[in-house]
């Protein structure tokens, strides 16, 4: 089990080191404390390792020019910047907002390599050449803008759900936490975390008309 998937499994941050420290350091940011946003970045770096791991598995299209080591350094700045002017108020929160900043590196990612003039667009590996010397990209750009748009969708709707749905949508998706976990992070039952998952669910489902991205582009 690593050090995430520990995390999950521990109702009782109390109980947890990391939790401690991590604590010990928002206290600080909130004090007004600027180098407990450094220390927060760097106790967090396993774990947000493990955020851009699994995250990027949902981008495809980002994860054949990046790997792991790339999400985690453009979300990590993202997540440094951002506890300017956001402050968690527990571990949960800080971890959420570790997660929507790892989307967005990864969105903005998978914008750069949507154009028609991208680097991606044009590499050889999706380029056929005719007898006539003419070059084809196989991957057109209308399927490539048309995946983004509705990736892009189902983020934004994500984001936009009842703040329990959404933390609930997150841990299944995003993270693979089972509902088992979910309910000793959050402190309710199995039964409730189901209800909202099912409820998040549907909604986005219906933002994307029944259809959820193909996790293939």
């Amino acid at each position: 089990m690593n050090a995430f998937d520990s995390d999950l499994e521990s109702s009782d941050e109390s109980l947890n080191p990391f939790s401690q420290q991590l604590s010990d350091c928002l206290e600080r940011l909130h004090a007004g404390e600027e180098k407990a946003r450094d220390e927060i970045v760097v106790v967090c770096a396993e774990r947000l390792q493990i955020i851009a791991h699994r995250l990027l598995k949902k981008f495809p299209r980002v994860r054949r020019w990046n790997d792991t080591d790339d999400i985690f350094q453009g979300g990590a700045l993202r997540l440094y910047r951002s506890l300017a002017s956001v402050h968690p108020s527990n571990v949960r929160e800080l971890l959420g907002l570790a997660t929507l900043q790892m989307h967005r590196e990864l969105l903005d990612l998978a914008r750069r390599y949507s154009g028609p003039t991208s680097y991606a667009a044009n590499h050889d590996t999706n380029v056929v050449v005719d007898s006539q010397g003419v070059r084809h990209i196989i991957d057109s750009v209308s399927d490539r803008n048309e995946a983004l748009e509705r990736w892009t969708l189902f983020h934004e709707t994500v984001e936009r759900l009842p703040e329990e749905q959404r933390e609930v949508f997150r841990l299944v998706w995003y993270l693979n936490a089972d509902q088992t976990q979910i309910s000793r992070l959050l402190n309710c039952s199995t039964r409730t975390v189901k209800r909202h998952w099912q409820a998040a669910r549907q909604t986005v489902r219906e933002a994307l008309n029944n259809e959820f991205p193909d996790e293939s582009r």
